[in-house]
């Protein structure tokens, strides 16, 4: 694309899908936190303040801390490199015939890199200026600019629970909510860091993986720069987030390994989650939670004080399978298609889990990828588009209508039998909602997809 394109197109939009993401964030707070109201707020106002107030100062500031530590920031064309050792490649003519080439020069991509970085990290929208993304020298060339742009994914996800806690005059709720987004998310991380760290055991006896053993695992895919533990924590944080942006390539991850960015995704990214659907997501599973707590009680359930309904209750599970089903149903779908199998470049398990992945990732508006999968295709093109556009709005409009309806309740003070929605017991009772959730919709196909890879590769088969 043409860095007008780049700066005027894509950059706006970065900054309008995070702006959106807090105003929505914020009117479902509002709902919890009004009484007898009818309105949730001004869409445009909240849009305004999102721009103004957090996105453009933070943005502006970051990319200029990434430009002194090497980010490329100009409107120059591209440059060519004089190689050292010129490189002789051979391809095959349309006549069948073998043509010999000789490569003298290498083009060396630049342009307006950091104004980009900042936004597409800050707003969780990934998607990197060149085509590897954060694994890019240009795009990341150190360890401080690669540890800045995983704080900068978490960092308004992260941020919005205290605003839940304070807009709610419940702090501790706040708090319950962060502990259990982090409690599952160093589970993941852990997780991943563990498959990636054994690797691969078909390489093990191998001379010329030699240098892989030394490096404790699997480096298949990664950046030499970030090493197998970086890579397995930005892979984590990544799609815990609704952000695309990669310092890897999650295809060539151990099935273990690569499961954990797909589960991430599938879970409704809520362990932190993007801007602003991460904690109206995560909402969803708290007021799914108060209701199984309350029926273990045998009480209304209540919700800070009000009642949740079965209005609330249906449209959370609403919100729920909105996204679980598109998932399915496209992969499903692609999986018994010509136009959808075309696409997998490993049979087997692994085909499976890169077409669950291409879904997955665009109803969850994340857009990293199994880069393995060809989805540069009429079939996923047009297919991958549609999923997302549904996996954004069928989601959200439950979750606005379950702020209306609690927006217009009436308080009642806690009594015996209310459950607290505060402290370890509700975090884990929250954690064990969204896992089982997850559970119940996805271990099907899961189990055919990354789980039996992993089996099939320690009995000795790979894909």
């Amino acid at each position: 694309m043409s860095y007008l394109t780049q700066m005027a197109g894509l950059a706006y939009h970065n900054f309008a899908s995070a702006a959106v993401g807090i105003a929505l964030a914020i009117a479902l707070i509002r709902g919890i936190a009004r009484r007898e109201s009818k309105t949730l707020g001004n869409f445009w106002v909240d849009l305004t303040r999102a721009f103004l107030w957090v996105l453009l100062p933070i943005c502006i500031v970051v990319a200029l801390v990434f430009v002194s530590q090497g980010v490329t920031q100009n409107l120059k064309p591209y440059a060519n490199a004089q190689l050292i050792d010129p490189q002789t490649v051979q391809t095959q003519g349309a006549d069948g015939k073998t043509i010999t080439q000789t490569i003298t020069q290498q083009t060396i991509a630049v342009g307006p890199t950091a104004s980009q970085e900042a936004i597409k990290m800050f707003g969780t929208n990934g998607g990197g200026f060149f085509n590897t993304n954060s694994a890019h020298p240009f795009e990341n060339p150190t360890p401080f600019t690669n540890f800045l742009q995983i704080v900068l994914i978490f960092a308004i996800p992260a941020g919005l629970t205290y605003t839940l806690g304070r807009m709610t005059a419940a702090p501790r709720h706040g708090w319950a909510i962060w502990g259990a987004m982090a409690a599952l998310f160093l589970v993941g991380v852990a997780a991943t860091y563990a498959a990636e760290s054994k690797g691969n055991p078909q390489l093990a006896n191998i001379d010329q993986t030699a240098s892989v053993a030394q490096s404790g695992g699997n480096m298949e895919g990664k950046e030499v720069r970030f090493g197998i533990a970086n890579s397995a924590l930005f892979a984590t944080v990544t799609t815990d987030a609704s952000c695309g942006a990669v310092n890897s390539m999650h295809d060539s991850f151990t099935p273990l390994g690569g499961m954990i960015p797909l589960l991430n995704i599938m879970l409704g990214e809520v362990i932190f989650g993007g801007v602003g659907s991460g904690l109206y997501g995560m909402l969803v599973f708290v007021i799914l939670a108060v209701f199984i707590a309350g029926l273990m009680v045998g009480r209304t359930p209540e919700y800070l004080g009000k009642k949740i309904e079965s209005f609330d209750v249906k449209m959370a599970m609403l919100s729920v399978l909105a996204s679980s089903t598109t998932i399915l149903l496209f992969a499903a779908i692609a999986i018994v298609t010509k136009p959808g199998l075309a696409g997998i470049t490993n049979p087997g398990p692994h085909g499976l889990s890169q077409i669950l992945y291409a879904y997955t990732s665009s109803v969850g508006n994340n857009g990293s990828a199994f880069g393995g999968i060809n989805a540069n295709t009429f079939w996923y093109n047009t297919t991958t588009g549609i999923a997302a556009l549904m996996g954004r709005f069928f989601v959200v409009i439950p979750i606005l209508a379950i702020a209306g309806n609690l927006a217009k309740k009436k308080t009642a003070p806690p009594s015996a039998g209310t459950f607290p929605v505060t402290g370890p017991l509700f975090a884990s009772l929250l954690v064990s909602t969204i896992l089982i959730v997850g559970a119940l919709t996805f271990f099907p196909a899961l189990s055919l997809g990354p789980i039996l890879e992993h089996l099939l590769m320690q009995a000795g088969k790979v894909f």
